[in-house]
C-alpha cells in the first residue's frame, strides 16, 4: 500500500514551510489555509507519509480527515517545484489512495480519547485547536537535522490571543508539562522540540502599520514574506529573514540578518519594542521599567526570554529609483575589498559577496541547470566571485566607476531569461573573437555586446520555462513573464529562491560574524570549512559574505549539504561538525571581531554592540 516512490519523494522534505505562503500567487493549499496545523499543509502530509512507511501512525480520525481535506488541486507541485524541484502531488494522491484503501479493507478508525490537558487546553482555545491526534503531533516530531532524533509532543495548541498563551503556560505549569514554540512549523535544527506541549503560532498573524513612526506591530505567526508585502504596500521595506519563516522567532532566536543588514543592521538594530510572556505567565515589554534585559549578551547558551507575542519592527523608506547591480570579479580577494570599500562608503542598501552556488542556485529553475551555469560562470566567463549590490541611481554610478565592469538590471534580466542558452558551450564562441588581455567577463559585459548576447541566448520566459519538466513549461512562462521575477531588488527582498540552497540537499548553515578587515582570517576560515568537508566527504560551498557597520564586520556563511535520509551523512556531519568546533572557539578567543551563533541563539535581541565589541 506504500508507494516506494512517494516514499522517497516524502523523505526529503526540506521543511522550508515554502508552501503555507503564497509566493508564486498560485494561492495556499485550501486545507492549509482553513485548518492552520502543519499537518494540512503539503509539508505535513510529507511527514505522515513517511510515518505511515516506517509503521509509525495507527489510522485515527484526524489522518482520514488530513486525507479527505486533500484536494489535490495541484498547488503544492508549483510551490515545491520551485524550490527544491520536488513533485508532491505524487505524495498527496498515495496519502489519500492509502486513507481509501484502509477504510475500504473496513480497518478500525482509532479515536484518540481526550485527557484532563488536552481538555484544559480546550477550554482555552476551542475544540479544533488543540489535539492529541498522533497524525497531527507527528508533523511536530521532527526536521531534517541529521544529528535529532523524533521527539513526539503530547499535544498541539493554536492559540490566537496573548491572553490564550499566558492561559495555556499556566496551565503547563500546573501539570509540570514542557512546552516548546513553534513559529511556522518550519524547524531545521533540532531545537523544537518536546514530549510536551508544541504552541504553533499560525493563528496570530495580524499587522498594524505605523506610517508616521515607520514601525510595523506584527503577533508571531506572521511571516517574512507577508509582513514585506504588507509594507510594501506602503512604499517601506523591512529587514527580514527566509521568506517562510515567522519574524518574531528570528528576532528571538538569532536576531534578523540578511544582505541589507549592511544599511540596516542587525540583531537589536531592527527592534523597536516587543511583548513577552515568560515561563511564569507573565506579560512584559521591553519598554517596562522592570522588564529584563534581553538587550544584554552573555557569552553562553541560554534559554529563550519567553514567547514573544507582539513586536514592534523598524520599517525602512524605499526610492524609486533602486535597482540591483552585480560585480564580476576574478577573486575571492577583490570582492571581499571591493565588499569593504563600498560598506565604508555607505554605498549600497544590500550588499554581499556571493559564492557561485549561492548565484547559479539563485537563478536557476532546475538543479541540473545551476550546475551547469555555475560551471560556465567560471569555465568561460573566467568569474571566481561576485560582489551584489542594490542602490538608488547615484550609488549604481559610483559602483559603475569603481569597479568597471558591472552587470547591469537589464543584462542580469538578459541572462537570468537565457539562463539555458548560457549554459551551453555554443555561444562562448562569441568571445573567442574578442580574445585579449582582459578577462572574459570583461568583454561579456560591455553594452556594445548586449545585442549580440540577446541573439545568442534568446532570453524570453518561454526559454528559461525550457529547462524545468514539460508540463509545468507553461506555469513557468507565465511565472517569468512577471516583470519582478527578474528584478533583482524584489527577489533580494522577498527572498523567496534563498530557498533553493537546499534544492539538491538538506543544507546545514555555519553562520558567525568576522572582522572584515582581516581577508587572510575569512579565508583561514572558509579553507577549514573546506577541509574538514573534504575530509568526511561532505559536498561544501562558500555560501556569502555581507558587510556591516561601515565594513568593520561581516556576517559569514559556509554551507554543507547533506542527504538528511543517510544516516552515514549524519555521522560525517557529526564528526565534521565536532572537528571544526573547537577551530573556532580558538580563533573566536583569539580574534576580535569573531563570534559564533550558537552563542546568539536565543538571545537575537541582544545589542550587536555587546557580542562584537566587546
Amino acid at each position: 500500500m506504500i508507494s516506494e516512490q512517494a516514499r522517497q519523494i516524502a523523505s526529503q522534505c526540506r521543511h522550508y514551510a515554502m508552501c503555507k505562503i503564497d509566493f508564486l500567487e498560485t494561492g495556499l493549499c485550501p486545507a492549509g489555509e482553513k485548518r492552520h496545523y502543519v499537518s494540512y499543509f503539503p509539508q505535513g502530509r510529507m511527514d505522515i507519509y513517511s510515518a505511515l512507511a516506517n509503521n509509525l501512525l495507527p489510522l485515527t480520525e484526524g489522518l482520514v480527515d488530513i486525507a479527505n481535506t486533500c484536494t489535490l488541486c495541484g498547488i503544492c507541485d508549483k510551490q515545491c517545484h520551485f524550490v527544491t524541484g520536488m513533485r508532491p502531488l505524487k505524495v498527496m494522491e498515495a496519502l489519500k489512495r492509502h486513507v481509501e484503501a484502509s477504510l475500504s479493507e473496513n480497518k478500525a478508525v482509532t479515536k484518540i480519547e481526550e485527557d484532563a490537558v488536552l481538555k484544559d487546553l480546550r477550554k482555552i482555545v476551542g475544540t479544533e485547536w488543540a489535539t492529541n491526534d498522533p497524525a497531527i503531533l507527528v508533523t511536530y516530531a521532527n526536521d531534517p537535522f541529521p544529528l535529532k532524533d523524533m521527539q513526539m509532543p503530547g499535544y498541539v495548541v493554536l492559540p490566537r490571543t496573548k491572553d490564550e498563551i499566558v492561559a495555556i503556560v499556566n496551565m503547563a505549569n500546573k501539570h509540570g508539562l514542557p512546552y516548546v514554540v513553534r513559529g511556522n512549523g518550519s524547524s531545521v535544527f533540532g531545537i523544537v522540540f518536546t514530549d510536551g506541549i508544541v504552541l504553533d503560532m499560525n493563528r496570530m498573524k495580524s499587522i498594524a502599520i505605523d506610517r508616521d513612526n515607520w514601525v510595523a506591530a506584527i503577533e508571531p505567526g506572521v511571516t517574512s514574506f507577508d509582513l514585506q508585502k504588507e509594507v510594501q504596500k506602503h512604499g517601506f521595506r523591512v529587514n527580514v529573514a527566509e521568506p517562510a519563516a515567522t519574524v518574531c522567532g528570528n528576532i528571538v532566536c538569532t536576531g534578523i540578518f540578511s544582505t541589507w543588514s549592511n544599511a540596516y543592521g542587525v540583531a537589536a538594530d531592527n527592534l523597536i519594542n516587543a511583548e513577552f510572556v515568560d515561563s511564569a505567565g507573565h506579560v512584559f515589554d521591553l519598554n517596562d521599567v522592570g522588564a529584563p534585559n534581553i538587550f544584554a549578551f552573555r557569552n553562553e547558551m541560554v534559554p529563550p526570554p519567553g514567547i514573544c507575542t507582539k513586536a514592534h519592527v523598524r520599517m525602512y523608506p524605499t526610492t524609486k529609483d533602486e535597482q540591483g547591480l552585480l560585480v564580476p570579479l576574478g577573486t575571492f580577494d577583490e570582492a571581499v575589498a571591493l565588499a569593504r570599500d563600498l560598506s565604508a562608503r555607505r554605498i549600497g542598501v544590500a550588499l554581499a559577496v556571493l559564492g557561485g552556488h549561492y548565484l547559479s542556485t539563485f537563478m536557476s529553475p532546475s538543479a541540473a541547470l545551476a550546475d551547469k551555469v555555475k560551471e560556465n560562470l567560471t569555465k568561460s566567463l573566467d568569474i571566481n566571485s561576485m560582489v551584489f549590490m542594490v542602490g538608488d541611481r547615484y550609488a549604481r554610478d559610483a559602483v559603475k566607476k569603481m569597479a568597471g565592469v558591472t552587470i547591469d538590471d537589464k543584462l542580469f534580466r538578459m541572462l537570468m531569461l537565457g539562463l539555458p542558452r548560457l549554459a551551453e558551450d555554443e555561444w562562448a564562441e562569441l568571445l573567442r573573437n574578442f580574445e585579449g588581455d582582459k578577462y572574459a567577463y570583461e568583454i561579456f559585459c560591455m553594452e556594445e555586446m548586449y545585442p549580440l548576447l540577446e541573439a545568442a541566448l534568446s532570453p524570453s520566459p518561454e526559454t528559461l520555462a525550457g529547462a524545468v519538466d514539460e508540463d509545468l513549461r507553461d506555469f513557468y512562462a507565465q511565472l517569468y513573464s512577471r516583470p519582478e521575477m527578474t528584478d533583482l531588488v524584489w527577489l533580494n527582498m522577498f527572498r523567496i529562491i534563498s530557498s533553493r540552497m537546499a534544492r539538491h540537499k538538506h543544507v546545514i548553515a555555519f553562520i558567525l560574524y568576522v572582522p572584515l578587515d582581516r581577508i587572510d582570517i575569512i579565508k583561514e576560515i572558509n579553507g577549514l570549512f573546506k577541509k574538514v568537508g573534504d575530509k568526511y566527504g561532505i559536498e561544501n560551498e562558500f555560501g556569502f559574505l555581507t558587510p556591516m557597520d561601515f565594513g568593520k564586520r561581516a556576517i559569514l556563511e559556509y554551507d554543507y549539504y547533506i542527504d538528511q535520509t543517510s544516516r552515514s551523512d549524519a555521522e560525517r556531519i557529526g564528526k565534521a561538525m565536532t572537528e571544526i568546533d573547537p577551530e573556532l572557539e580558538r580563533l573566536s578567543a583569539d580574534i576580535k571581531g569573531i563570534k559564533l551563533m550558537k552563542y546568539i541563539l536565543s538571545q537575537g535581541c541582544a545589542r550587536k554592540e555587546h557580542f562584537l565589541y566587546r
